[in-house]
């Protein structure tokens, strides 16, 4: 009878009366006929499939509320599984078999293999108190089965599957896999490879909705583009990266009176007491000096620099984000063909959609030993998956939470791929990797643990890429004992400690991530630490964006840190690190600072010290001597004996664009350091010399340098230009040589109290002040400068009052009669800094001039102007 003869409605009813034997038949008369049977799997197939008693829901023991993909093709696999051992084997008398099944008290053992090309296959069966054991030949199916306090040993096994079944009060692992795949094959692991292949979910982009939903900071504004606004989508709600504090700080950068700023200037006047002086800012230019000074432009220092500038910090902004975007499983698969054959690959044990619960051990995997884990759930255990021993294990979109100790543990050169796994709420780390262990860790989401989201320990290794860590109660990653992982791609936000922090000679290329709205350091990096931070977006921190503590060493360099509520880079002057190439930007206190004070063995983060179980790496830890510690990924950077700060760009933020009290000696090269809320440059303790070099100092709220008493400092090569105080303040000692200090609101250069300087070969003009101002008890020599008439009517030059003391001699006093005359104040030689050969690196300012950062070596500790992280400890 032809199909269109009734409607489909009334063949649906119909063919809902016939048994499995006649759906069949009717399924092979033809294609619109299979149609048929095929559009009853919500109806009659489902009632078939659960009708079975000896079937359970096809995704019990995780999901028996989901309906399955198709009722059809479940009820096809129970009914396979139920005939392979039948259509493959012979019929043997298996009663001495069967009773060891039967139902008594005491443990008993079934062992199929050791010398037997064995296949055991168990569906819908329940143990309790036992054990299953496989060795090699022999293999095992098993299917919708309940262990309590039971587990299975696969020794060698070549090919295993494990499939929706249940785990539960084990007093050790529920499932051990230890040794080598057999590549003596029986014949049942074809079928069996068949199966798994069939049953095997491609790797699929994870939906927002099924996502954990992170704090809404309630930052909708639109900030220099996509980048300032880029989000982190968990859930429904949005979680920008920039909190509404600091997107009004971004947002109003152009403006440089703010109320915020302008309180922090009330609150620093005490700091800068050389800024009171008998030529204050309450004299008032006439209409016709202001409009002189409206018209007036410094050659190579044009205003130009200001839109230049801009821009490329915009365009640096875009690019770091469109470069920072999270990648999905799928391509990182597409992208990285070891990854790619890991995920496809089918060796050892295959476990799938299997719930572990309420135990001591999920899964454990040693001695060369192999698994492939999908779609399970470990919860309420001590451990959910341990490999160690050389072993691999491939885990893919399970849910690992409630663990009493760490989620999951790699040691001993054990490797594989963790990925798109949701691991969360956990007592230890959610991964933890140590010994040489060498795992791809990709697109998980590993949060809301008690401690922290990965730590990489003693010699580990790895490769942490484009996941989501977030929520957690101690660093995000934690790396010490010459760990040396490569982290990429990540998103590392609202953690209760520090973003990375890297301790104890850990290392690691830590690169391309975005790090915000962390309680402590967006990084933290101390006692040896020196790892490779390059192109991070470091942002929204409610402490500093990266502290470099005591004996804290390492290459920062192209990192794009704004928005944080300390310091854009806080160090203690026994540090050593390489600060090179930043974006330093939008901080609330300063852009880069530099303490003196000392860490004392408790002054860790919360989880950040001693309590973690790091006891063994400690004492195995080998140092530079170590073969093992050679890095995989050498860092291209040269060696430095002092702290180095060189080709930054540090502005915007709200105190000091560099505060330096320190006891180190400290190198400043190459920056540009502009338009910061107080001075550009402050020394307010210097035991030992620190060096300011070839920087642009410009258009800071106060003045362009201020150097206290008894510090030692060398400013050479300086363009200090339009501070809106005095250009160079010193009560210390050291050298000014060949700097610019032109055009700043006050005097030049002001030599005060006890301040014994070498003042030679600048060129210094003040628009409103004297040129060179000598008060009190300064002493020194001031020879072989030029010196600009201002506007006003003061002297060029204020000498002091003993000329016995300082020594002024053979210095260029002009006065301007033209305009003309203004114009070529710098043009030879062209204004300075000069960068000799020029760096790849350095930032080009107006004129096609380049300019280098700031060089450091610094030692911190609590101040009351210090890092927050300090403060609070």
């Amino acid at each position: 009878m032809e199909v269109g003869g009734l409607p489909v409605e009334l063949w649906q009813l119909i063919l809902s009366y016939l048994h499995l034997p006649d759906l069949g038949r009717c399924s092979s008369v033809c294609r619109a006929w299979r149609e048929l049977v095929l559009s009853l799997d919500r109806t009659h197939w489902r009632q078939l499939c659960l009708g079975c008693l000896e079937h359970r829901h096809p995704n019990w023991p995780n999901q028996p509320g989901v309906e399955p993909r198709s009722w059809r093709e479940a009820f096809k696999q129970h009914y396979l599984a139920s005939k392979t051992w039948t259509k493959n084997t012979q019929d043997l008398d298996s009663s001495n078999c069967l009773s060891l099944f039967r139902r008594r008290k005491g443990q008993r053992r079934l062992c199929v293999g050791t010398g037997a090309s064995g296949y055991v296959q168990f569906d819908n069966c329940s143990f309790e108190s036992g054990q299953l054991q496989i060795h090699a030949p022999g293999t095992c199916q098993v299917k919708f089965c309940t262990f309590s306090q039971s587990s299975i040993h696969l020794r060698s096994v070549g090919l295993s599957v494990l499939e929706n079944c249940e785990f539960t009060g084990s007093e050790n692992a529920s499932v051990t896999v230890e040794g080598c795949p057999s590549s003596d094959h029986n014949w049942a692991c074809k079928h069996l490879a068949r199966l798994a292949k069939s049953c095997t979910a491609s790797a699929r982009e994870p939906e927002p909705a099924g996502c954990p939903v992170a704090k809404q900071d309630g930052c909708r504004e639109s900030l220099l583009g996509p980048v300032r606004t880029c989000e982190i989508v968990i859930g429904e709600e949005r979680s920008s990266f920039l909190s509404a504090a600091g997107a009004q700080a971004l947002l109003g950068s152009a403006q440089e009176d703010t109320e915020s700023r302008e309180n922090l200037r009330a609150a620093k006047e005490e700091e800068y007491p050389a800024l009171e002086s008998n030529s204050s800012d309450s004299d008032v230019r006439s209409d016709d000096e202001e409009d002189a000074h409206a018209a007036y432009k410094l050659p190579g220092q044009a205003h130009s620099h200001t839109l230049t500038h801009s821009r490329l910090e915009s365009n640096r902004l875009h690019a770091v984000q469109r470069d920072l975007k999270i990648k999905s499983l799928q391509q990182e698969l597409q992208q990285d063909k070891e990854a790619q054959s890991l995920a496809n690959s089918l060796q050892g044990c295959i476990i799938r959609q299997c719930l572990f619960r309420d135990g001591k051990g999920g899964i454990f995997i040693y001695s060369r030993g192999q698994a492939k884990l999908e779609g399970n759930i470990f919860r309420d255990l001590t451990y959910a998956v341990r490999c160690i021993q050389n072993s691999k294990v491939i885990m893919l979109r399970n849910d690992i939470h409630h663990c009493k100790a760490s989620g999951i543990f790699l040691r001993l050169s054990a490797g594989g791929l963790i990925a798109d796994n949701n691991i969360h709420s956990n007592c230890e780390a959610g991964v933890d990797i140590r010994k040489g262990a060498n795992p791809l860790v990709l697109c998980n989401k590993i949060h809301s643990g008690l401690r922290s989201g990965i730590v990489v320990v003693g010699n580990g290794k790895g490769i942490i890429r484009s996941n989501q860590i977030y929520g957690n109660k101690e660093a995000g990653i934690y790396i010490l004992y010459n760990g040396n992982p490569a982290v990429s791609g990540n998103r590392i936000f609202q953690g209760l400690a520090a973003g990375i922090a890297v301790n104890e000679n850990g290392r690691g290329h830590i690169t391309g991530n975005v790090i915000c709205e962390n309680q402590w350091g967006g990084a933290d990096i101390r006692h040896g630490g020196d790892p490779v931070l390059r192109n991070n977006l470091i942002s929204c921190g409610y402490s500093d964006g990266v502290v470099v503590g005591e004996r804290g060493k390492g290459l920062i360099e192209g990192n794009a840190i704004y928005g944080n509520k300390g310091c854009g880079v806080w160090m203690m002057s026994s540090s050593l690190p390489h600060l090179i190439n930043n974006q330093i930007s939008h901080n609330s206190i300063y852009g880069v600072a530099v303490f003196c004070r000392k860490d004392n063995a408790g002054d860790f983060p919360p989880g950040q010290g001693a309590s973690e179980s790091f006891q063994e790496e400690r004492d195995g830890a080998g140092g530079e001597n170590d073969p093992d510690s050679e890095e995989e990924y050498p860092a291209a950077r040269r060696p430095i004996s002092v702290a180095l700060v060189e080709l930054n760009s540090i502005n915007h933020n709200g105190a000091a664009g560099l505060h330096v009290k320190s006891s180190e000696a400290l190198n400043v090269v190459a920056n540009v350091i502009q338009a910061n809320g107080a001075g550009g440059v402050a020394v307010a303790q210097s035991s030992r010399l620190t060096r300011i070099a070839k920087n642009r100092i410009a258009r800071n709220g106060r003045g362009g340098v201020l150097v206290e008493a008894e510090c030692q400092v060398e400013l050479r090569g300086n363009g200090i230009y339009e501070n809106s105080s005095h250009g160079v303040v010193s009560k210390g000692e050291g050298v000014i040589a060949e700097n610019d200090i032109v055009g700043n609101r006050r005097c030049g250069l002001r030599l005060l109290r006890a301040a014994d300087m070498k003042v030679t070969k600048n060129r210094i003009q003040s628009f409103r002040d004297y040129g060179i101002a000598v008060f009190d008890e300064a002493k020194g020599l001031v020879q072989e400068n030029l010196i600009f008439q201002g506007r006003s009517k003061k002297s060029i030059l204020r000498p002091m009052s003993d000329a016995e003391d300082c020594i002024i001699q053979n210095n260029v006093l002009l006065t301007f009669r033209k305009r003309f005359d203004v114009e070529c104040m710098l043009i030879d030689p062209p204004a300075r800094p000069h960068i000799e050969g020029g760096d790849p690196g350095s930032c080009v300012v107006a004129g096609g001039q380049r300019v280098s950062s700031i060089t450091t070596r610094v030692d911190g500790g609590c101040h009351n102007h210090g890092s927050i992280f300090c403060t609070v400890l």
